[in-house]
């Protein structure tokens, strides 16, 4: 019974290890995804986070099968892909999205800039968002986009060209005042 325990304190610690480090970029990931709804964002970084518990129990366990996840930080970010995208199609959500952000702080010199970007962003619909995010953000290959979208990387392609000139048409020349200023 101690064996157990003390198996069970080691895979708990490396969990904590890997939520230390990697929470705070699932977060804005999270919030990219959602368009700046830091309450969602939140959320979604908790049910990651429950459900790669789940799964680093499993993989941790005596019972453990050969199949393991080779980076768990990579792995957590297709999970909150995922979770984001389910979310997106469950129905049942009745929380509503507010027009305005509310203050956090001090003004950024980039705060109208990351404003403009994060409500665009909104804008497209959540696969679209996600390609974005994967490729421009997180700077993944069309390849890792694909493997976390479960695409193929023509579709995911398609989808970057077309999400890149539905956001250009939503900034217009927004962007370009935005950055000179």
């Amino acid at each position: 019974m101690a064996g157990y325990r003390v198996a069970a304190e080691a895979r708990d610690a490396g969990f904590l290890e890997l939520t230390a480090g990697r929470t705070a970029q699932l977060y804005r990931t999270a919030c990219l995804l959602t368009g700046g709804d830091t309450h969602l964002a939140e959320d979604l970084v908790q049910e990651t986070l429950a459900r790669m518990y789940a799964i680093w129990r499993r993989q941790n366990s005596w019972l453990a099968g050969r199949s393991r996840i080779e980076d768990p930080g990579a792995y957590a970010h297709q999970v909150l892909v995922r979770t984001f995208l389910n979310h997106r199609r469950r129905k049942s959500s009745g929380e509503l999205p507010i027009a305005e952000l509310p203050e956090t702080g001090a003004p950024r010199a980039d705060s109208a800039l990351r404003l403009t970007l994060l409500d665009a962003l909104a804008q497209l619909p959540p696969k679209d968002r996600a390609v974005l995010v994967l490729r421009h953000w997180e700077d993944r290959s069309i390849e890792e986009t694909a493997e976390v979208l479960r695409s193929s990387p023509g579709a995911v392609r398609t989808r970057t060209t077309r999400a890149l000139a539905r956001l250009r048409d939503l900034l217009g020349d927004s962007l370009a005042e935005l950055a000179h200023h």
